[in-house]
Parts: structure tokens; sequence; C-alpha cells
């Protein structure tokens, strides 16, 4: 088996755990490398979701994927929650842990949401030294996702891509690369995707993620309810041919199919690594009288 970036294992092709599949995993072979979990959905929860967890654990690698680290956030880090994760990996053992390049609250307010961050070199100082404080206090490297943004702050003056390059140099963190954010952002603020994935060091890149947008006519939303369109996966060769090879996670979580729907989605990407490249079209509403359009903020700040 060919090693990952930063030593990290190549898992191979992975799905969502997700609580509506619980049932048929229970019963059915998960017919996947390897599974990956939202790290809050099962830190407070020791009942039935942690049942099967730990059986699927005996089987199949399991990465932790979490939504609330805030790593971005101005607010001191949440002990609280950093002493459940550093809980739930001593339990499951992952492959690794991932969040996301955001913040999720200030002041003690939540927002339930991965908010973006001005990229700039205070940024950069600000975020280096929160993810070396996490990476300590876990005893393992982070590895951080690129989220998808429908903002862009005034303020900034580094590309996404070079501010994650950095991030990686300064603190080992390793990236996990979603091409359908770099697809979803390229669209909503203008900029060339592949660019974008030319410009980050490949060997810091440890995983990949996958998913289906909704077109809105004038945006995208990272939606995670319709198949991968073409584009993206098109942006996912290129990935996969820069880093050489890292792990594949197909993300659903609206609107989820039955489980060998999902099975079925996620080997279309084995073959695009084949050479088979699916014609899928954009999906969702198309329309332009959303609540709220891509900008720039001027003053906001985490």
């Amino acid at each position: 088996m060919r090693p990952a970036r930063l030593g990290m294992p190549q898992l191979g092709f992975g799905l969502g755990l997700r609580s509506c599949h619980f049932h048929h995993l229970l019963r059915h072979p998960a017919r996947v490398d390897w599974l990956e979990i939202i790290s809050e959905n099962f830190m407070d929860d020791h009942g039935f979701a942690r049942h099967v967890l730990g059986a699927l654990a005996r089987s199949h690698p399991i990465v932790m994927h979490g939504v609330s680290l805030s790593i971005g956030s101005s607010d001191p880090l949440d002990m609280d929650y950093l002493e459940g994760l550093r809980a739930l990996a001593a339990w499951v053992e992952p492959a690794w842990i991932s969040d996301h390049l955001s913040w999720t609250g200030v002041a003690g307010h939540n927002t339930h949401d991965l908010m973006p961050l001005p990229l700039t070199e205070e940024a950069l100082d600000h975020v280096a030294e929160r993810v070396l404080r996490v990476e300590d206090f876990l005893g393992r490297p982070l590895v951080l996702e690129n989220p998808s943004t429908y903002v862009e702050y005034a303020a900034s003056t580094v590309p996404e891509w070079e501010f994650l390059g950095a991030l990686s140099e300064r603190t080992g963190c390793g990236l996990l690369l979603d091409v359908n954010n770099v697809f979803v952002s390229s669209f909503n603020h203008g900029f060339d995707p592949e660019r974008y994935i030319e410009g980050l060091p490949h060997d810091r890149i440890v995983q990949i993620h996958i998913a289906g947008p909704t077109s809105f006519g004038r945006y995208l939303v990272d939606t995670h309810d319709h198949p991968v369109p073409t584009p993206v996966w098109r942006l996912y060769r290129l990935a996969e041919e820069r880093t050489g090879g890292v792990p594949t996670l197909l993300e659903w979580d609206a609107a989820i199919p039955a489980y060998p729907d999902l099975v079925a989605e996620l080997d279309k990407a084995r073959a695009v690594l084949a050479g088979e490249l699916p014609d899928v079209p954009l999906s969702g509403p198309v329309r332009d009288d959303a609540p709220w359009l891509p900008g720039v903020i001027h003053d906001l700040a985490p």
C-alpha cells in the first residue's frame, strides 16, 4: 500500500458515516475502503451511534472530520471541545483528524456555519499559532480543509492556496483538498480553479473531498445533495494527478440516497482515475432571487 503524505496511509475510497445508513451497515458489507465521521456527532453520544461506530471501526479505518474547531476565530480555543475531541480520538484511533480553515463564532456566539477568514499575514500568524496549540494538545497533526465561500474580504492580500501552503509549512498540518469547494468558490469569486489546485503544495495534501453543489444561476452553494458534476470530476482528476494519489471521500449530507446508490456514486471516482469522465450537469434550482449574494466584506472580522 502506497503511503500518503505526512506519513499518513493511502486509505483508498470512502464514504461519510450517516445515521440513516446505520441499520444497513450492520447487516451488509460497507463496500468501501474507509469511513469518515463528523466528530461532533459522536463526541457526546455513547449509545447506539457509538455501538455502530465501534463495530465498523473494527473492520474499516476511520477518519474524524470536525465542523466546530473554529481555528480562525479570535475567541480562545474551546478546551472543553478539544477535550472531547481528544477523548473520541483515543477511543476510535482515527487515521487522522480534520476540520476547516474557518471560524464558526465570535464573542461566545456560534454561527453554526463555516465562515471565511480574511487572508492576510496577520491572520496567518494567528491561525498558525492556534494550529500548533491544537496539534500539541491532540498529540497528532491536524488536517485542514479549504472551505466553500460566498464572500471575500477587501482586506485579503494572500490567495487562499498560498495561505494554506504557508500554514502547512509553518505548522506541519496536512491539507484536505475539497475540489467541490474549489469549484464553488471559483465560480462565486471568478478565479481559475485549476490555478488554485496547481498552486497548493501537493505533498501536503492527505485527502480529497468530492461532492455535488447546487446552482442558483449567479452563484453556487455547497449543498452536498446532488451527484458530482463533470467540472468537479475534472478538478478531482487534476488533483489526483498532482498529488500522485491520495484518499478520496464522497460527501452527501442532505437528501441522502440509499447506501448502495452512494457506493455507485463513489465508484465514479474509480472510473475517473481509470480515464472515464462522467457527463453530469450541474444540479438544482436556477434562480436569481436568493436572499444573499456573493460580495466583499469590508469591516467584518472573526
